[in-house]
C-alpha cells in the first residue's frame, strides 16, 4: 500500500525539482508560505568575525519581518551605514562595524533593541 505522504513526484527532467506539498515545479509552487519567525520583540545587533576570514560584519537578528520587508529594512540600513550587505536566514549582514549606527537607525524607527555580544 502507497502513503499519500511518501507518494508523489520527487523530481523531473522536465520541470526539476518539485514542492513535495503541492506536487507542482518550485517555481510554480501554489503552496508558498512565507512563515514570520517567532520572535521576542528585542532586535540583537552584534558584530561577528566567524567564517569571514577575519573581516567583520554587523548582525542583526530578531526582527519579525516577512522576507520582502526585511529586504527593504536591510536596503535602509545598508544606506544609513554606507556600506554593503545582504539578507541571510532572516538576519541582516551589514559589512563592516557599525553597531552604533545601526542601533540608533532601529531605535528612530521604534525597535526596542540591545547590543548582543561584546
Amino acid at each position: 500500500m502507497k502513503s499519500a505522504k511518501t507518494g508523489g513526484l520527487v523530481y523531473s527532467t522536465e520541470h526539476g525539482r518539485m514542492c513535495p506539498a503541492c506536487s507542482k515545479p518550485i517555481a510554480e509552487c501554489i503552496c508558498k508560505t512565507t512563515a514570520v519567525p517567532a520572535s521576542d520583540g528585542i532586535v540583537r545587533v552584534s558584530r561577528e568575525t566567524k567564517g569571514r576570514k577575519g573581516k567583520g560584519v554587523t548582525l542583526v537578528k530578531g526582527l519579525a519581518l516577512d522576507a520582502p520587508a526585511l529586504a527593504q529594512l536591510g536596503k535602509q540600513l545598508k544606506t544609513a551605514c554606507g556600506s554593503g550587505g545582504t539578507v541571510k536566514d532572516g538576519a541582516i549582514e551589514i559589512q563592516g562595524d557599525h553597531c552604533e549606527r545601526v542601533i540608533d537607525t532601529l531605535k528612530k524607527q521604534g525597535w526596542t533593541v540591545k547590543k548582543a555580544g561584546g
